[in-house]
């Protein structure tokens, strides 16, 4: 059993002749920022916190600094923020020697929790849920391709003509997981060892392509496990010569990788799922289907939270197993939200929208924050549950068709304001309209086969 409190922790650190201790944070596009620090230093900051540059939320996934940005840029000279460790998190990493990890939040000069960073975001939405006696368990599950090109052959072909591990669609196979055997089991075994339990895992349709579904846990350990997992799975991928990619939409002819995100609020002791009623010919309760018209009400005002890149919208298509439509049903794959009633244990909600490329932090603190918007309000569904194809149902609306569409509707949007406050909004907004910027200045190699020889 893991010890729990800050000074078990450290007496067994100690006891274990621990050296050195690994530290990470996330930014705002949920990539893991971190660094190697000796075990002294580490029991000299456990209890004060640690400077860390606050570049982290000044600069985007490829380390371009933003222009736009209230919070820092070159107007305030990058200063370090405090960064306080949480305990909570501690594991060990199998794959590099048991070196202890453990993730840290940011606080602000004030010692109050840091308003645009991800983590305390969701750590703020889920004190909202436990006041109002509610206990939030959650889960994620990923799709991702896995290609067998190195980093420098990747740089080498301009991205282009990548290598999947295995030929061939084959969702679900046996015969393809066993192709790529070592790596599979590797990132099974390797996973749970980090304390990051997979339900399943399997080959998902299209060439090299896993599915992987997270067992569930309270909203903030699954979200760390959602994170951690992506960056867990890199790196385990490239000890076998293969890189993972969490692209929403890899490559134009085939489906795009989702990140679905599955939830259900139980009572305050978590004993009992609120989700489900017996009362009901469905075994939907009242109080899910408020939670799933917050959801559908809010949607349109975060969509960024879910769907964050330019390549995110690329996934929202018709007929790509992703939604296009403000629609909900029960069982149904072509719907952004998709209901699971069944025992008193097992109901529980998917929201499809979201993609592989999201920030778990922001993807699950933008449901529970909707879903507890539709609660407040005792809010109804609009519409019946859509049967058959949702993408032709759009009595409810339509999901904005890319990055800038969706940034305005958040920027602009009173409901977003009132969920996450300004200052969030304001930050996070700003970095996705300086991402579609960094996209409209690029000339395209489809740009460049269409206009150049004809125009």
């Amino acid at each position: 059993m893991q010890p729990q409190t800050r000074h078990e922790i450290l007496q067994l650190l100690q006891a274990n002749n621990a050296d050195a201790i690994k530290l990470a944070v996330t930014d705002i596009d949920g990539v893991l920022r971190g660094k190697l620090i000796s075990f002294e230093k580490f029991v000299a900051i456990a209890e004060k916190g640690f400077g860390f540059c606050n570049v982290v939320f000044g600069w985007d996934s490829g380390d371009m600094a933003y222009d736009n940005t209230a919070y820092t840029g070159w107007h305030t000279g990058y200063p370090d923020a405090t960064a306080v460790i949480d305990f909570d998190s501690f594991r060990k990493i199998p794959w590099e020697n048991d070196t202890p990890f453990f993730l840290a939040d940011f606080k602000d000069e004030k010692g109050k929790d840091l308003a645009i960073c991800p983590r305390s975001l969701l750590k703020r939405i889920n004190n909202e849920a436990i006041r109002a006696g509610y206990t939030p368990f959650f889960s994620q599950e990923f799709e991702w391709f896995n290609v067998k090109d190195n980093a420098n052959e990747l740089h080498q072909k301009s991205f282009a003509d990548t290598r999947p591990i295995t030929q061939g669609m084959f969702g679900y196979s046996m015969l393809r997981a066993a192709e790529k055997q070592a790596f599979f089991y590797d990132i099974y075994h390797s996973l749970k060892k980090f304390d990051i339990p997979l339900e399943g895992l399997h080959t998902e349709t299209g060439p090299g392509v896993y599915e992987a579904a997270i067992t569930y846990s309270d909203i903030i350990e699954a979200a760390d496990r959602a994170v951690l997992f992506k960056s867990s799975v890199k790196q385990i991928a490239k000890q076998h010569g293969i890189i993972a990619t969490f692209m929403a939409k890899f490559t134009e002819s085939l489906p795009g990788c989702s990140g679905h995100v599955h939830q259900s609020l139980w009572d305050a002791a978590g004993n009992q799922n609120l989700f489900y009623t017996a009362k009901s010919k469905t075994g939907i309760s009242t109080l899910m289907e408020s939670y799933m018209a917050g959801l559908l009400h809010c949607m349109p005002h975060i969509l960024p939270m879910y769907a964050p890149t330019v390549n995110s919208y690329k996934r929202l298509v018709e007929g790509a197993w992703a939604p296009t439509t403000l629609t909900w049903g029960i069982d149904n794959r072509t719907t952004a939200l998709r209901a699971l009633p069944g025992s008193p244990t097992a109901t529980r909600l998917e929201t499809r929208v979201v993609g592989s490329d999201c920030n778990p932090y922001l993807a699950m603190a933008a449901c529970l924050a909707s879903g507890l918007y539709g609660i407040k309000n005792n809010m109804k569904l609009k519409t019946k549950a859509t049967n058959g194809n949702g993408y032709t149902d759009i009595k409810n609306g339509v999901l904005p068709k890319n990055l800038w569409e969706a940034t305005q509707a958040m920027k602009n949007s009173g409901i977003a304001k009132e969920l996450f406050g300004e200052t969030f909004v304001a930050h996070f907004t700003a970095t996705r309209e300086w991402e579609w910027r960094q996209f409209m200045k690029v000339v395209t190699d489809w740009e460049m086969k269409r206009y150049m020889e004809i125009i």
